[in-house]
């Protein structure tokens, strides 16, 4: 379980040495990191198991495909529903949001290119994905996202770090309530005010067949069918029980000892944090998350091979046993909040269109 840690002040936030390089497998968090990519290669066998587990999972797409048909036809057959009935509500909380989370972490999953060995053929599939949630995002995802995993916990470019606005603002049990039961709002807008991404065709494609698909829906079903989506994804980024991967996977509940609090002394704070529980079924085992750290080139199928493999090194960290109770403990504990999350002053780089970059970089 994660233990208590001292609340840290908006905008004293930890300042910890800035990220280490990737090395031949993926991309690495810090020196722990570096220690245990080491670790393991250095291991006559390991090496080749870990090289296997790379490469796309070909029953991404299968999923996807199944998870986007579900949800077309719920939409459908609420049609004629009313909106604020409780059937419209419990189906769009129980099935909606559930199906809608696993198409937010499918889009994550193909980010990493790990639906197809095709990079245009990721980004189409991520496409298809994004339809039932409403709202097009999925092209704007991946560089954020990529620069996420370059850039953990940089300031003005980890997009997924909260702002110094937020964590002063919010720095409160309702402030925390409110962040929880609205996040996927904070999740859309926090990107653009960090920084902008230019846009590309692909960006375009997503628009244009989100708009188109939004309205076929609407003039073949009825307005109702496309608030179902639209609510299914609210929710699913609200308190439900899919939605604590988002609080669980980089807020720090760990004790935060002086000799960690000081950054001269280079000593790694754990900033993420997995979940082995039953809820990754439904959320392509991203509750694997420093697993899927350590090796986003691993799809979600084999992310339970690489704690296998390396069982020693990731058994002693820190963990959380529930997403809900990490909810829970996220708005009502005292001594644990939205400032409290590893911030580095620099390293990193924003990948994407951004900048120059190279296609090999950012496929692991």
């Amino acid at each position: 379980m994660i233990g208590h840690s001292p609340k840290l002040k908006p905008l004293q936030r930890l300042f910890a040495p800035p990220q280490i390089g990737g090395s031949g497998f993926g991309l690495l968090q810090e020196a722990r990191d570096t220690a245990f990519v080491f670790g393991v290669t250095k291991q006559k066998s390991q090496p080749t198991l870990v090289l296997k587990l790379c490469g796309p999972e070909p029953l991404t797409k299968y999923v996807v495909a199944g998870v986007v048909g579900l949800q077309i036809v719920l939409a459908y057959l609420l049609r004629s529903t009313p909106f604020w009935s409780w059937k419209f509500w419990a189906v769009a909380y129980v099935f909606g949001a559930t199906a809608n989370q696993n198409l937010f972490l499918a889009i994550h999953e193909i980010s990493h290119n790990l639906a197809f060995r095709s990079p245009l053929a990721n980004r189409l599939i991520a496409i298809i994905a994004n339809l039932p949630i409403g709202i097009p995002y999925s092209a704007s995802f991946r560089p954020y996202h990529l620069t996420h995993h370059k850039s953990l916990g940089v300031d003005g470019l980890d997009t997924d770090l909260p702002t110094a606005l937020e964590a002063f603002v919010l720095d409160s049990i309702f402030g925390k309530a409110f962040f929880c039961t609205f996040q996927i709002f904070f999740y859309a807008i926090r990107p653009m005010a960090v920084y902008r991404i230019p846009m590309t065709w692909i960006h375009l494609l997503n628009v244009v067949t989100q708009i188109a698909f939004d309205v076929l829906l609407f003039r073949f079903a009825s307005i109702n069918a496309l608030l179902y989506l639209l609510l299914s994804s609210f929710l699913a980024g609200s308190l439900h029980p899919l939605a604590g991967h988002f609080i669980a996977e980089h807020y720090v509940y760990e004790t935060v000892t002086p000799t960690q609090r000081n950054p001269d002394n280079k000593v790694p704070v754990p900033e993420t944090f997995s979940y082995y529980g039953p809820l990754n079924i439904l959320t392509y085992n991203v509750g694997l998350h420093n697993e899927h750290h350590d090796f986003p080139a691993i799809p979600w199928t084999r992310l339970h091979a690489v704690y296998d493999i390396a069982k020693e090194f990731y058994e002693p960290l820190p963990r959380h046993e529930s997403w809900v109770y990490a909810i829970w403990r996220f708005i009502f504990d005292e001594n644990v909040g939205i400032s409290c999350r590893v911030k580095r002053k620099e390293g990193g780089r924003i990948v994407g269109g951004a900048v120059k970059w190279k296609q090999s970089e950012i496929e692991a």
